[in-house]
């Protein structure tokens, strides 16, 4: 049984690739934060003590930030493969604590790559490292492929930027089979609902259902390539199955507007999305991206992927989702109204 590490387990990616590698029978190790909170809803299912669940999940507590308990936790576990998913991830939030995105981004990077390495698995274990189409930014061409040169516009995206070129001086260094999953924007009903993708489809069913009245956005004419997440972590571990490591562009190349996103969502609703978004600056970036664009041709050329989740699809898997999720929401709603309890109901 062959041993995986995923940073960022229970994030939307770490999610699915847990699933993924569980159904081909690998031993998961995931690494979380420990706080006061505990939010594993997304791979609860695959703890041991769930209904159904196996014992191939084992989580440790952790931190990208702490580089001794990553060093302890590489050389105990020896994986075979290191997926390091683990990020703050949120773009527009990184201009706000931009120290913090880029200690776990960046140096978090150069902390696991180090560990593999102090541990002695450079020939053993292969690592795969979470690249983003962020740091295309100020586009030089389109679409972007692996040639396209980086210019990032966040502090987001210069962290990814510098773990990607981290990742590569470790191959080039040490002889890792270290690769680059380039991802482009790839959502799914997992999707954290501070993202502008499931922000959009959690508003727009609950509006339907009477529970939200407006949808503030930022920046309407901003234009991704947006996939399944799901099928992106296929990609993943596809890399890591080659014989020799390399980068890699994962996108549907096909792109679309946020103000596109609205229309197809609301209007998978019935709805007019005019009537209910509204514009507010605050969610606009210092610096913005203006267009993602991805060209997938060498993963299909090299791995044999390629998307088949297109947008209209994606948008109705979210809103088919979403809009169970409202409706059990007015539901419980209406039963507090009956019952005279509305001060009860949770937040």
């Amino acid at each position: 049984m062959r041993k995986a590490l995923i940073t960022g387990i229970t994030g939307q990616d770490g999610s699915y690739l847990a699933e993924l590698l569980v159904a081909k029978n690998y031993e998961v190790h995931g690494i979380v934060r420990r706080s006061s909170t505990t939010e594993r809803t997304r791979i609860e299912h695959l703890l041991p003590f769930h209904p159904g669940g196996r014992r191939q999940v084992f989580l440790h507590y952790g931190d990208l930030a702490n580089s001794g308990l990553i060093m302890q936790l590489i050389a105990e576990i020896r994986p075979d493969e290191v997926y390091n998913l683990g990020a703050q991830s949120h773009v527009r939030i990184s201009f706000d604590v931009p120290e913090y995105s880029c200690d776990i981004a960046a140096t978090g990077t150069l902390r696991v790559l180090e560990a593999i390495r102090a541990a002695g698995l450079t020939k053993k274990c292969r690592y795969y490292q979470a690249s983003s189409s962020e740091m295309y930014g100020k586009v030089q061409e389109v679409p972007q492929t692996e040639m396209t040169k980086f210019w990032p516009r966040s502090p987001y995206a210069c962290a990814k930027a510098f773990a990607y070129w981290a990742t590569v001086n470790y191959r080039e260094s040490y002889g890792m089979h270290a690769s680059n999953g380039i991802l482009f924007n790839h959502e799914s009903p997992r999707r954290g609902e501070t993202f502008v993708t499931r922000k959009i489809t959690r508003a727009a069913t609950r509006i339907k259902c009477g529970l939200q009245s407006e949808l503030l956005l930022g920046n309407l004419d901003a234009r991704r390539d947006w996939g399944y997440a799901k099928e992106y972590v296929e990609v993943m571990w596809l890399m890591l199955q080659q014989e020799q490591p390399d980068d890699f562009v994962v996108a549907t190349n096909e792109s679309n507007s946020v103000r596109d996103f609205c229309a197809e969502a609301f209007g998978l609703l019935g709805l007019d999305w005019k009537e209910f978004v509204r514009y507010d600056e605050r969610y606009e970036r210092p610096a913005e991206v203006d267009l993602l664009l991805g060209n997938p041709a060498k993963a299909k050329r090299i791995l044999g992927w390629e998307p088949k989740v297109r947008f209209k699809e994606l948008v109705k898997l979210m809103i088919e989702h979403d809009l169970k999720l409202a409706e059990r929401e007015a539901e419980l709603a209406e039963f507090y109204r009956r019952t005279g309890r509305e001060d009860e109901q949770p937040n």
